[in-house]
């Protein structure tokens, strides 16, 4: 699978821009602030159907404009191309379609053209809440597994429904068990599924991620990731009882799989605090090439792998051996950005692998 061109319509800094690109690697060169990153980011839309960096769709429009348009033209195993279009208006909700065919659910075109993004904001995994952990994990998976998806939103919007009764009790000063428990039993039922995919995802997906740490740092250091849950004290029913009382307190709910997390460590130690800026990014890098990996064996072909920026805070060493990852044919289409075009073009001169550059500069882009 490729994107073999993309058409940009008043998308963030770019009025009216048109791309086509190589099978193997792309790469977008340029100052700092001129939107390499937004061609990415362009890239992420069609296959997320949302931005990598902002929830809020509407701040994607160009400035002045009153929507924006991101087309893209895929090949599949077959010369049939296929043609994703997504479609922003100020105060609308967002038009996706594949091959002129609007979707009901956006939910229904992920994981049709999967890709993984490695950004600079990926140390969030690292240096913020669990939420962020969990949202990773769970987008990973979403992308193979559609009832995953579906048994997540469910849970989600029975939480909101549960967490919204138990601030009605306290509004009311009432309490009303035989409605709490509808929500419980719900929550349940869902929580326990989330869980179980999750631990038998990351069973097989830690074991990839310590490949590729070794592979990027020389095997020097040892990496663990390991899952934590409340659902591993008990019975998840059982669990939200014990918390009924606190719940009230608090008005939501303070148990369940919402409150999972991800511990990182390196020689043992926790990352957050005693992992160098090296080795955080190494961390990461690590954490996105297994994911790339597992939806690769999932799937059965190679998703889009974007590369914003990586080569900073990388020691030598490092960047060597994520250059040779790059160019080995376990990778697909490949896109990435940097501040050198001297640098990218040095890289690639030295390797036998076909590769565009894309010099992108200030000048207005419309």
């Amino acid at each position: 699978m490729y994107l073999k061109r993309l058409a940009l319509t008043n998308f963030k800094n770019y009025g009216q821009s048109d791309f086509t690109f190589s099978e193997r690697i792309n790469c977008f060169v340029g100052n700092n602030s001129v939107g390499k990153t937004n061609l990415l980011d362009a890239v992420h839309y069609l296959s997320f159907c949302k931005s990598y960096f902002t929830s809020n769709d509407a701040q994607n429009i160009r400035h002045g404009e009153e929507f924006f348009a991101i087309n893209g033209t895929y090949f599949r195993g077959s010369e049939i191309p296929e043609q994703v279009q997504c479609i922003q208006k100020k105060n609308t909700r967002k038009h996706f379609s594949l091959n002129r065919k609007e979707y009901d659910r956006l939910a229904d075109h992920i994981g049709n053209f999967p890709l993984v993004m490695i950004s600079p904001y990926d140390n969030d995994l690292i240096n913020e809440g669990s939420d962020v952990r969990r949202k990773y994990t769970d987008s990973v998976i979403c992308q193979f597994d559609k009832l995953y998806l579906d048994d997540l939103i469910n849970y989600n919007k029975s939480l909101a429904q549960r967490n919204a009764l138990l601030k009605s009790f306290a509004d009311g000063r009432y309490f009303d068990l035989a409605a709490l428990e509808i929500w419980d039993e719900q929550l349940v039922a869902l929580g326990q599924r989330i869980y179980d995919r999750r631990k038998e995802f990351l069973a097989q997906f830690i074991p990839v991620f310590r490949h590729y740490f070794a592979y990027i740092s020389g095997a020097s250091e040892t990496v663990d990731i390991r899952y934590t849950s409340q659902l591993e004290t008990g019975a998840f029913r059982d669990l939200l009882s014990d918390a009924r009382k606190r719940d009230q307190a608090a008005q939501y709910s303070t148990t369940g799989i919402h409150k999972d997390d991800l511990e990182f460590a390196i020689g043992g130690y926790p990352v957050k605090k005693f992992g160098s800026q090296g080795q955080q990014k190494s961390f990461v890098i690590a954490i996105k090439l297994a994911q790339f990996e597992y939806t690769r064996k999932i799937k059965g072909f190679k998703p889009i792998l974007l590369l914003d920026d990586i080569f900073d805070k990388l020691d030598d060493l490092r960047v060597q051996q994520l250059i040779k990852l790059v160019g080995d044919h376990s990778f697909g289409q490949v896109f990435l950005t940097d501040t050198s075009e001297t640098r990218m073009r040095s890289i690639f001169d030295a390797m036998d692998i076909d590769h565009l550059i894309f010099e992108i500069s200030a000048r207005d882009k419309g």
